[in-house]
């Protein structure tokens, strides 16, 4: 299983960015997909997680009505919205798959990891 995560870079304050999360097909469209952020120097933090259902999302309180976490699995993509971006976003953005239907908070819940896409917000 693979997972290919792009769409990071540079964006100033209040500005927005779209990540994406390529998955090999064979795994995709059957499990829950999620969003992790890991600033310098800090622990990789739970940012947003979809179902195996695209109606069911959960978020993060500190990205709650900003972020929007989508999948496309004719495509099998997973998509990160990131609006009114703030400097304390920076960080690098992974997704994670795991072998459920059902969303996730925790790291340990998740069995496959991108290599990361570096977010940076300028102020």
């Amino acid at each position: 299983v693979q997972l290919q995560a792009c769409g990071g870079g540079l964006v100033q304050a209040g500005g927005s960015l779209r990540l994406s999360c390529a998955v090999s097909r064979r795994f995709f469209s059957n499990y829950a997909m999620g969003w992790f952020r890991q600033a310098p120097g800090k622990e990789r933090e739970f940012v947003a997680a979809i179902a195996r259902s695209v109606s069911d999302t959960y978020y993060a309180d500190s990205v709650k009505g900003r972020f929007a976490i989508s999948r496309d699995n004719a495509k099998n993509t997973v998509y990160l919205q990131m609006n009114s971006l703030r400097p304390e976003d920076t960080a690098v953005y992974y997704c994670a798959g795991r072998t459920s239907s059902t969303w996730s908070r925790f790291k340990s819940a998740y069995d496959y990891w991108g290599q990361g896409t570096l977010v940076t917000v300028s102020s």
